[in-house]
């Protein structure tokens, strides 16, 4: 269980780590490192090279945006190949709406629970 947890935090960490970077050396604002990130990660499922890399590392690989982008792209495979063309436009939604509505549920609960403050 440790290998396992080593190589979640190694390839998780080289993708954050990548991130950084890109904030620190580069003046690309943060939305486009994000979005960059989920591109990558469909990109790099739809050659066939993301899945291995998320049957390595597990957590690792499907934390990070890469892994959304991963989701999406598997969530398209996937329908197309029940569907047809249609899949194209549901696949993605429907891959990732655990997830998104997940998101919209505890940001709904923070929300609730917690008083908004400024900054200053």
């Amino acid at each position: 269980m440790f290998i396992d947890f080593l190589k979640a935090f190694l390839v998780g960490g080289a993708i954050c780590a990548a991130g950084q970077l890109l904030i620190d050396f580069t003046k690309l604002t943060p939305a486009r490192i994000l979005t960059g990130f989920v591109v990558t990660g469909v990109i790099l499922s739809a050659i066939g090279i993301y899945k291995p890399i998320v049957d390595f590392a597990g957590a690792g690989a499907t934390v990070p945006l890469t892994g959304f982008g991963h989701l999406l792209a598997e969530g398209i495979r996937k329908t197309i190949g029940n569907d047809g063309l249609l899949g194209i436009f549901t696949g993605g939604l429907t891959a990732a709406a655990g997830g998104v509505t997940a998101a919209l549920l505890f940001g709904l609960c923070a929300s609730l629970l917690f008083r908004q403050k400024d900054k200053s």
